[in-house]
């Protein structure tokens, strides 16, 4: 499923040498216990119109529980934060941000790092060709 999620549920019992009802119960249980999360279409934004995809490194002022908390929520209330990382050691940490352009990201970065007090420092980095790209998770 982490291949192709469209596949039917007859499809994907004959791909596990399963039955089908046996199958539907599987996929189910893996549903209600969150290993399975959500099904999404995976878009391909050069196709969209243009993108400007950056790597963002933050560094807070204060790191306490409250502060990190904090700011995790601040981000995953921006639609063009995709992945939010916190991470051990050097920055706190580390985004994945996607935005139509330069100016787009400007605005972004003013509104959200500019505008918290809590943020120290800020090191962006612009992707020029990304080599790989994976949603599954090694199992």
């Amino acid at each position: 499923m982490q291949q192709d999620a469209s596949l039917t549920n007859n499809d994907l019992a004959a791909a596990v040498h399963a039955s089908p009802p046996t199958c539907l119960r599987r996929v189910k249980r893996l549903t209600e216990t969150g290993v399975i999360t959500r099904r999404v279409a995976i878009l391909a934004a050069e196709k969209i119109g243009p993108s400007l995809t950056a790597i963002v490194e933050i560094t807070l002022d204060h790191q306490g529980a409250e502060r990190l908390t904090e700011f995790e929520a601040l981000v995953a209330g921006e639609a063009a934060v995709l992945q939010c990382y916190r991470v051990s050691p050097g920055p706190d940490f580390v985004l994945v941000v996607q935005v139509a352009d330069m100016p787009a990201y400007h605005a972004f970065a003013h509104r959200v790092f500019a505008a918290h007090a809590n943020v120290r420092n800020v090191r962006t980095f612009f992707s020029v060709h990304r080599s790989k790209f994976e949603t599954r998770v090694a199992v």
